[in-house]
């Protein structure tokens, strides 16, 4: 293999002269070169974690303290208050300096201060009633928050900076959790029904849910954060489905431009966006995300495993409790985990059926997006087919995770040892997957609508084995050299992939650029050592396998239609001069879309995100409320009122704050279910809760960085967001981003067999947003 050989450093022979030594000091200079490298990536995560551990002070700071307290000793006061001379007394009699006892006693004040100044910041950033105030009526005590703020945000953080200092997730009193699920469902039941409901949560919270909520409370106080690592464990990596569109999602490139052509081009600068933006995560060179048009920042934990990370399954005997669709019967079932790996040096990529290793670092060095551009046509141009049972091998990670032989016992029996061992370890520990598609996609062409419904379905499940949906993300280059993004959910959450994609994005057309001939910039070195193409030996039985993968996973992809369109009539701009939040606003759209679409009400999904807490993911806004339905139903019968569309809206955004607040409803559900189950003990409240099907799932894909995309000089260069599998087979859903002042754009999804029509929902919401224009 050509990288083996670029491993032998020396070589020596036996003669009767003597031992003969040949050094390759060509070998020895990469050796050394990498070296360094790892030494530099060692000495840069020591120094974050001193800047980090001492933060919302300076490491300098200890020198201020130093000198202040020598001075004032200078002057003959003892700041200390008699400390000094007992910390004198303590060291050996060799060391009783006074000097010496004094930078002692400053070290031990600076850690004091350093451990009185985050936990300001902590009560600081515990403080949320700013977000309830109406603008341009601050109170007071508001206004002095944010100069404190602003003040301890005055020292640079890196990414990590704030974590110690975000407050942990509060858990809601059980009454009003419940008190406020009642009032979400009231819409959506029949009198006699909200009355069975109401019995129900009232039976809960006197008997069994305050035994629940002080298990909870317990784990509240032990745990960093006392719902993320049930919903990440329970939620994403229990799940027995499919992933491919039930959980996994995507995201697309720019809507009207490819930067270049060159399938090659693309993936050598889209590869070394990606890469960049790994070293800046792992030199903690971004940013802290904050609250738009705040300093407050937001946790930033998923970005830990971002890269070098997959999903691998395991094998576990016996029944479960805590799954929130159980099964009664005890076979084994699998479970998922997390692997993440320090570092990686490599990517996993796959064209025609044949799966490679490419180095993209040669002795510490990132490779040029030229040099990745030219490995990556040595892979386009080998000419060798397919391993028997390689082509689809993929189709392993799409499939059931509890079939008669699941991808878990078939990855024990058959991948833990040989080649098969080495190149799943090549595929499960490179930094990302990336997919050389043989297909053409984008909206160019003859039927842009069309191509835009086929491009969304390509990323979100492809051929169904053309990915590896257990990798934390895949990239797609096409033919045409159209880019896109495939990503796995337990790890992180949309806005944490979709700051990457952005990054990416811009990187890529406005920093890296290309030639006038479409390819990548930079030299190449010739001596490159060929991409590694990896080996398998894939017995029948494995085959069998993946065939029968491979037929559920095309089934379920067969039944899912996407529709993806961009709304340009108006943006956000509009419908501010209405003194409505666009958010609300979309939302009230979807359900008004939704009842004339399918005649009635149903629970509605929106994800708010709770990061500003420590470890926090998502929490869920039950958007159909008393407020919205009342404006729903006084607009169909003609009554076309503003006053009830702006309570709407002011209810939608009160929902939204409280979930982000920490006062959210279902999450709290779910950890009192998750504890029913621990303890054996059954609550038919909590079961029906559970079990209610979410028939429209939204979510907001928000833009991040908008200042790397100049749309006033480039005005084309605009992302098309990403989008999701319905989380209901009788069910849409629904992303959208909104781009600028004046676009919107839309993706929506449904099961075909259900007979709900993603195009029927499109029409729908143009109709509703069209409204806005009369007033």
């Amino acid at each position: 293999m050509a990288e083996a050989h670029q491993a032998v450093a020396f070589q020596f022979t036996i003669t009767p002269e003597g031992i003969d030594l040949q050094l390759s000091y060509q070998a020895l200079n990469l050796i050394y070169r990498s070296g360094v490298r790892s030494w530099k990536k060692r000495v840069s995560r020591m120094r974050n974690r001193v800047i980090k551990g001492v933060f919302p002070a300076s490491p300098s700071s200890w020198l201020f303290v130093a000198i202040g307290i020598l001075a004032t000793m200078y002057m003959q006061s003892d700041p200390s208050m008699g400390l000094i001379s007992k910390i004198q007394q303590h060291l050996p009699l060799s060391k009783r300096h006074t000097m010496l006892s004094a930078l002692v006693f400053s070290t031990l004040l600076w850690l004091s201060l350093i451990l009185a100044l985050r936990f300001c910041l902590k009560l600081l950033l515990s403080y949320h009633q700013w977000m309830f105030e109406q603008h341009g009526r601050i109170s007071n005590t508001t206004k002095i928050w944010v100069t404190l703020v602003r003040l301890f945000s005055s020292q640079k953080p890196l990414l990590y900076s704030y974590q110690t200092s975000l407050p942990h997730l509060p858990v809601p009193a059980i009454k009003d959790t419940l008190s406020r699920y009642l009032e979400s469902v009231r819409p959506l039941l029949e009198d006699t029904q909200y009355k069975r409901m109401t019995d129900l949560a009232n039976q809960f919270e006197s008997n069994l849910g305050n035994r629940l909520q002080r298990y909870l409370k317990l784990k509240a106080l032990w745990a960093t954060n006392y719902v993320s690592d049930w919903w990440e464990e329970y939620i994403y990596l229990r799940s027995r489905g499919p992933i491919m569109v039930n959980s996994n999602y995507y995201g697309m490139d720019f809507l009207y431009v490819t930067p270049t052509p060159v399938q090659a081009a693309r993936a050598g600068n889209t590869v070394t966006a990606l890469l960049l933006y790994r070293r800046k995560v792992n030199r903690e060179e971004l940013k802290p995300s904050r609250v738009p048009g705040t300093d407050i920042p937001l946790c930033a934990a998923q970005c830990e495993r971002m890269f070098n990370t997959t999903r691998t399954p395991g094998v576990e005997t016996g029944n479960t409790h805590t799954h929130t669709h159980t099964h009664t019967h005890t076979a084994a079932y699998t479970y998922n985990v997390l692997q993440h790996w320090q570092d990686s040096e490599f990517v996993a990529v796959y064209h025609r059926g044949r799966y490679f290793k490419l180095w993209v670092y040669r002795a510490g060095r990132l490779l040029s997006p030229r040099e990745i551009e030219h490995q990556m046509q040595k892979i386009l141009d080998d000419p060798s087919p397919p391993l028997p049972g390689e082509e689809k091998l993929g189709a392993l990670t799409s499939g059931d995770r509890y079939q008669v032989i699941p991808w878990a016992q078939t990855r024990k029996q058959y991948f833990s040892s040989g080649v098969n061992k080495r190149s799943l370890d090549a595929i499960e520990r490179s930094a990302f997957f990336v997919t050389l598609d043989t297909e053409d996609q984008g909206m160019e062409g003859d039927d842009p609508v069309g191509n835009l419904d086929r491009y969304a379905k390509s990323l979100l499940h492809g051929k169904c084995y053309d990915r590896w949906f257990d990798k934390s993300f895949s990239i797609v280059i096409y033919k045409n050299g159209k880019s896109g993004l495939n990503a796995e959910h337990s790890w992180a959450d949309a806005p944490t992939v979709a700051h990457l994609w952005e990054y990416t994005l811009a990187t890529d057309a406005f920093q890296l650029g290309y030639t006038e001939d479409g390819h990548c910039r930079g030299e190449v070195d010739r001596s490159l050592p060929h991409p590694q193409r990896l080996v398998w030996d894939i017995p029948s039985e494995v085959q069998t396998q993946v065939s029968s993968s491979l037929a559920v996973a095309q089934t379920l992809a067969d039944d899912v239609d996407c529709h993806v369109f961009p709304f340009r009539e108006f943006g956000k701009g509009r419908i501010k001069k209405c003194r409505i939040s666009p958010d609300a606003f979309i939302q009230i759209s979807l359900q008004l879309a939704y009842f004339r679409d399918r005649g009635g009400f149903c629970l509605t999904y929106e994800a708010s995100m709770t990061r500003l807490f420590r470890e926090g993911r998502t929490e869920t806004v039950r958007s159909c409320s008393n407020e919205s339905c009342a404006f729903i139903r006084a607009l169909e019968d003609g009554e076309v009122r503003m006053q009830l569309l702006r309570r709407a809206s002011e209810k939608h955004q009160n929902l939204y704050r409280m979930a982000m607040t920490g006062a959210g409803i279902d999450r709290h559900l779910f950890c009192l279910y998750v504890v029913s189950k621990y303890l054996g003990v059954e609550s038919a409240f909590l079961k029906e809760v559970l079990s209610e099907p979410w028939r429209l799932s939204t979510s907001q894909t928000p833009v991040q960085q908008m200042e790397l995309f100049d749309l006033k000089n480039h005005p084309d260069f605009v992302s098309l967001g990403g989008g999701f599998g319905p989380v209901a087979d009788d069910g849409y859903g629904v992303s959208y981003i909104i781009v600028g002042e004046d676009m919107i754009n839309f993706h929506v999804s449904s099961k075909i067999t259900s007979h709900f029509i993603c195009v029927n929902i499109k029409s729908r919401v143009c109709e509703c947003f069209l409204w806005v224009l009369k007033f």
